[in-house]
């Protein structure tokens, strides 16, 4: 839950100007802090606080939730958090399957000089604009990714791989059939493959998917099992997904801010307008890591308490 405070008050500064809690701190001077050269409005004080009491009821939720255990387990708990990074996951799948197919048409359009005649003039130059694109046509698509992941449970990254298969297929056929080659075509497999990596990582690693060297691991006691999965989550896989959040978030001009901003795209003006969005699947990847990181220590905490309903995950494998 502090990570999804941590990237909603990352969006109210970089893309809502709210200050921020380093720039409420250095503005009263607390902890020593140097000030700043231009004092805070009485306006952006008041939201400065608001962002620090956003931070103070995550955790306060989490301190309350924690407490409030009854008819609860950490299994249950765990499944909670793997659920939540499911639906995100499965968001992102549709928003990359929606905003690829819809950006492969206008660009193949724009590029054919159909989309003139279709939309006129004017909406035709919009859409060749990468912030009018971004904005009006892959951010409703992408809202309309997270209601269809609301109510369907299937992850598709099944479907992903054929698509990309089929994508592949496409070019080679195009290429050496009609001899015909566009930018947006080898630009929807690299969007659809980065997505494939890395919004299955978390699914992968709670079905005990990814690639591991087992040499002390296969031999353990369950309970040691247990204790390498847990110590393996807490003190590896947990920091590595605050590193990408905070390295990736922590200012404007960051890895996965700074192209978010700026909508930006390749140097082709005909490919697909979705390198910013490349930029954004860190993002998912380090926020649904993080939950499987977190439910899989959990699963596995369940373990070493003895908990009547705790399924290992590590029965036969170790965290990566």
């Amino acid at each position: 839950m502090v990570a999804l405070a941590f990237t909603l008050n990352n969006y109210l500064i970089f893309w809502q100007g709210w200050p921020g809690l380093t720039s409420l701190v250095s503005h009263l001077g607390w902890f020593g802090a140097e000030p700043l050269r231009a004092p805070l409005a009485s306006s952006a004080v008041t939201l400065g606080f608001l962002q620090l009491a956003s931070y103070a009821l995550t955790i306060l939720i989490v301190i309350g939730l924690t407490l409030r255990r009854a008819g609860r387990t950490m299994t249950t708990d765990a499944d909670l958090l793997i659920s939540i990074a499911a639906y995100i996951a499965r968001a992102a799948f549709w928003a990359v399957l929606l905003v690829g197919l819809t950006d492969m048409v206008i660009s193949f359009l724009r590029v054919e000089g159909v989309l003139v005649s279709l939309l006129g003039e004017s909406l035709s130059t919009q859409l060749g604009r990468a912030i009018y694109r971004g904005t009006y046509i892959h951010y409703p698509l992408i809202g309309v990714s997270l209601v269809i992941a609301w109510f369907s449970r299937s992850l598709g990254f099944t479907w992903l791989a054929l698509l990309i298969v089929l994508a592949e297929f496409q070019i080679v056929l195009a290429r050496y059939i009609f001899s015909y080659e566009q930018a947006f075509m080898g630009d929807l497999v690299r969007f659809w493959y980065a997505a494939l990596f890395l919004f299955a990582s978390a699914y992968t690693l709670i079905e005990e998917g990814h690639v591991r060297v087992d040499i002390l691991y296969a031999g353990m006691a369950e309970r040691k099992k247990a204790w390498t999965n847990v110590l393996g989550s807490l003190f590896l896989g947990v920091p590595l997904c605050w590193i990408i959040l905070v390295s990736g978030m922590w200012d404007k001009s960051n890895l996965i801010n700074a192209p978010l901003l700026s909508f930006e795209v390749t140097q082709s003006g005909y490919g697909l307008y979705v390198k910013y969005l490349m930029a954004g699947f860190l993002l998912v990847y380090a926020l649904t890591m993080l939950m499987a990181f977190l439910g899989y220590l959990l699963r596995n905490a369940a373990v070493l308490n003895r908990d009547p309903d705790a399924r290992p995950i590590g029965a036969s494998h170790g965290a990566p």
